[in-house]
């Protein structure tokens, strides 16, 4: 039996992430596409401690509580379409730390799989303060792997089976021709899904800030052509509608016609289902639009959004989460209570060594 070193796993993931970059597939060499037809990937990303396990957790029927999200996770869920036919497969990741893990995007949006990619955006409604810098953040690091994973054409023995590949990865256009929208979003390059989490602390915002956040989330997801519903764990309505979301993003069930625009309930409206028009001007009570110098709509909305909301701090938060030992969603008590023994026995002998120097006399 040969010897297995204790980098084995490691080994084998990495060969592994090497196969599917060789890999050279085509109906020429009789090669398989590693993304079938019943296989999709669902990418969860959003706020930190947003509810974005407990989401996962109960679209997939899981009764199970939620633990913390460990940088990123993955999971799967299976689907029988019918009777003796194969099950429909979603990879489902989630991204954990918020923002400040973003780098890890490249992992599960690879160009084999972005054909069947979609992202599902958790926004927590009760901290209305971090919102637009999590989905900015989040989105902006998002988009750019999705078309860097689009740009880059599995490898192939035969160039046009390359150019096919591309073609295929080319990210679709979400709007009709026709709608009166189409030239002034920017539809994100693959199917999205906005969440507003905690909605039962929500609802018991003042008014007028309840408006401001339901009309910037309506255009955030009108400008990426996104589907948007608000919900909370602990109503079992608002989870039915949010699993339906996630069943079409996952296993390609039919689209549902629930809608609702309507400010002072739970917003849910499918991609393209809004328009400008309806959604109106920035929410302005406080400010003088002609006062924003903004670059483009968005970047208007995003100046009327933080006038009421400002966004919080974060840079003194990032530099503590560069050392994940201090983090304490990844807290040990066992382990943390030997390290703080260490750290004590480290910095006594560091006394000691120091008075020993001051004490020790030089030959002159």
């Amino acid at each position: 039996m040969p010897k297995i070193s204790s980098d084995t796993l490691w080994e084998l993931a990495s060969a592994e992430v090497q196969s599917r970059e060789d890999w050279t597939g085509g109906e020429e060499d009789g090669g398989v596409d590693p993304v079938s037809l019943n296989e999709r990937t669902v990418f969860f990303i959003g706020n930190k401690a947003g509810g974005k396990t407990t989401i996962l957790l109960r679209c997939l029927d899981r009764d199970e509580p939620p633990k913390p999200t460990l940088a990123l996770e993955y999971t799967f869920g299976r689907r029988a379409r019918g009777h003796n036919t194969p099950k429909d497969i979603a990879h489902l990741w989630e991204l954990g730390g918020g923002t400040s893990l973003s780098d890890l995007v490249q992992i599960p949006i690879t160009a084999q799989n972005v054909r069947s990619l979609s992202v599902v955006l958790v926004l927590d409604l009760s901290k209305p303060n971090a919102l637009w810098g999590t989905m900015e953040r989040l989105l902006q690091t998002a988009r750019t792997q999705v078309e860097k994973a689009c740009s880059k054409p599995q490898r192939s023995v035969e160039s046009k089976a390359g150019s096919k590949q591309q073609a295929q990865n080319r990210p679709p256009r979400v709007l009709p021709k026709d709608h009166p929208d189409r030239e002034l979003i920017n539809p994100f390059p693959v199917p999205l899904l906005i969440i507003g989490s905690k909605f039962d602390i929500f609802q018991d915002f003042d008014s007028e800030k309840r408006k401001v956040i339901c009309k910037t989330l309506r255009f955030i997801a009108h400008y990426y052509a996104a589907s948007l519903i608000f919900t909370s764990s602990k109503s079992e309505s608002l989870m039915s509608k949010t699993k339906s979301l996630f069943t079409q993003l996952a296993f390609g069930t039919e689209k549902g016609k629930s809608m609702s625009s309507d400010l002072s309930k739970p917003l849910i409206i499918p991609a393209g289902m809004d328009s400008l028009s309806q959604i109106g001007s920035p929410p302005t009570t406080d400010v003088d639009i002609g006062t924003l110098h903004a670059k483009n709509p968005l970047d208007l909305w995003k100046k009327v959004f933080e006038v009421v909301f400002p966004p919080e701090n974060t840079s003194e938060h990032h530099r503590e989460l560069k050392d994940p030992a201090k983090d304490p969603q990844y807290s040990e008590p066992q382990i943390d209570s030997m390290r703080a023994q260490k750290d004590t026995e480290l910095d006594q002998y560091k006394r000691n060594v120091s008075k020993s120097w001051k004490g020790l006399e030089l030959e002159t």
